[in-house]
């Protein structure tokens, strides 16, 4: 991954200026840490994409709607968004291992819950605090890295970091495929969710012996604004998740219409808090930043494309290609193992091609959704699933590159001041505009693929089109980017 350049270095309660030289390596406990706090990474990507493959089964035997499907994987995203910044907040006042090891374990009982469900409200519940718990425990990976590591290695262990993510997506989707292939004790779709409690319970007390128990400077935390961000994400997602189905009530648009003055009392709470002298929880001295500004937006561009693609294909594959949930999830081997490769090699093609790095993972993904889309038109929706690998290697491969290259090049361009701040709006900007992205173009996916998603070919071949766009505008977004310095520390001029 890109370096990040300045950082802030949470070091026991102080902060301070890190230097972005090699300078000596992390000790060997430090990277036995890292491996340790990279689990909670793995099992957060993994429940984001073990339900894809589970999608079909869960339409069968809970009777769940289109939208419950929606719910059902965006409403995990969006509670992981909403709470990640708390989640941040709280490591800082209560410490990161405490923090971690607290979310670990929620994250074990909900999935218990969620195993546990008899119809698709249990389970939309259950996935969304599941998600909440994903928000306590993954943000403080992370804060031990920068606590940890020095600035001249942190890449090397945020580029695992990415890489992680890339192998939960291959578990999610191959583990999830072969325990719905097995009907493990006939528990079907139930084993995907109830596999996470032996390993949570392992985590948990590793974590407790294993991470230190670090945290940064107390401070006040914004419970209004937090709120605020929240409702706002809801006010947005929560309708257009269920308006289709539901015919578009009138409760709907009202939601939508108060999404815009929500954000507005909220941002002027923000600046108020930030004039006497409090934390707000989005840090209005980042929206002064217009290179990190055009790289938020850049990665918000990217996201609402990367999550709805996985959750459309995942549909694809088993409603439109007829391939069973093992075969389904086999598919997405090659291609998270591509994306775990691209993320480790982003720091390389950024070294090499400067400024072009995000042209080369944009062209690759361009080229393998034009092929995707080319190969279901002509054959109608009629090949096997294997055909499509080709596509798929390209995608994964780009996507690699292009999703640390946004962290890395967006963290690069902020002030060590404000940098937790930065990964805070990163990571719920992250799963907001995936969340979107599978309410709208999952909308567009189920509507063109028609009535029991008879012409899933159809449906994916149009949303590939709206990818293809929102990863032009990420790619032209981190290009202007890439041309501007990052702005002067305050007081430095």
């Amino acid at each position: 991954m890109i370096r990040m350049g300045v950082m802030a270095e949470i070091r026991l309660g102080t902060t301070t200026t890190a230097s972005t030289a090699p300078g000596p390596g992390p000790a060997s406990a430090d990277w036995r840490m890292l491996a340790v706090a990279l689990s909670a990474v793995f099992m957060g990507s993994f429940d984001l994409f073990v339900v894809n493959v589970a999608t079909e089964a869960l339409r069968a035997e809970l009777r769940a709607s289109d939208a419950a499907l929606e719910l059902v994987v965006s409403g995990y995203a969006f509670a992981y968004a909403a709470g990640l910044i708390t989640g941040g907040r709280l490591g800082d006042r209560f410490g990161y291992r405490r923090m971690f090891v607290t979310g670990m374990a929620a994250f074990t009982v909900t999935s218990l819950l969620c195993g546990l469900a008899r119809d698709p409200g249990q389970l939309v519940a259950g996935r969304m605090l599941q998600g909440l718990s994903a928000a306590v425990m993954v943000p403080q990976v992370l804060s031990l890295v920068t606590a940890r590591f020095p600035a001249g290695h942190r890449g090397r262990a945020t580029a695992w970091h990415g890489a992680v993510g890339g192998l939960g997506a291959i578990g999610g989707q191959l583990v999830g495929g072969m325990l719905l292939q097995a009907d493990v004790f006939g528990l079907g779709w139930r084993a995907v969710f109830l596999v996470n409690i032996p390993v949570g319970v392992a985590a948990s007390l590793a974590a407790w012996r294993l991470l230190p128990p670090l945290s940064g400077r107390r401070s006040q935390f914004d419970v209004p604004g937090a709120l605020g961000v929240t409702a706002t994400m809801a006010l947005v997602l929560v309708p257009l998740a269920l308006g289709r189905d539901e015919g578009w009530p009138p409760w709907t648009w009202l939601c939508l219409a108060a999404a815009a003055p929500v954000a507005w009392l909220t941002w002027r709470w923000q600046r108020a808090l930030r004039v006497r002298g409090g934390e707000p929880v989005l840090n209005p001295a980042l929206f002064g930043n217009r290179p990190y500004l055009t790289l938020l937006a850049a990665f918000g561009s990217f996201q609402l494309y990367f999550g709805s693609y996985m959750f459309t294909l995942a549909l694809l594959f088993q409603a439109g290609l007829g391939e069973s949930p093992l075969a389904a999830g086999a598919l997405f081997v090659p291609q998270a193992a591509l994306f775990s490769a691209g993320a480790l090699a982003s720091g390389r093609f950024t070294a090499r091609f400067g400024r072009r790095s995000p042209a080369v993972g944009g062209l690759l993904i361009l080229t393998g959704l034009g092929l995707m889309a080319t190969q279901l038109t002509v054959s109608e929706g009629k090949l096997a699933g294997a055909a499509l690998i080709p596509a798929l290697v390209l995608n994964g491969f780009g996507n690699g590159l292009l999703n640390p290259g946004i962290l890395g090049m967006a963290l690069s361009k902020v002030d060590q001041g404000v940098a937790g701040s930065a990964s805070g709006m990163l990571n719920t900007a992250q799963q907001a505009a995936s969340s979107l992205g599978i309410a709208l173009l999952g909308m567009l996916f189920f509507a063109a693929s028609g009535p029991g998603l008879r012409a899933a070919h159809t449906g994916m071949v149009a949303v590939c089109a709206v990818f293809a766009g929102l990863v032009v505008v990420a790619v032209v977004l981190m290009w202007r980017a890439s041309g501007r310095p990052a702005p002067p520390p305050p007081g430095s001029r």
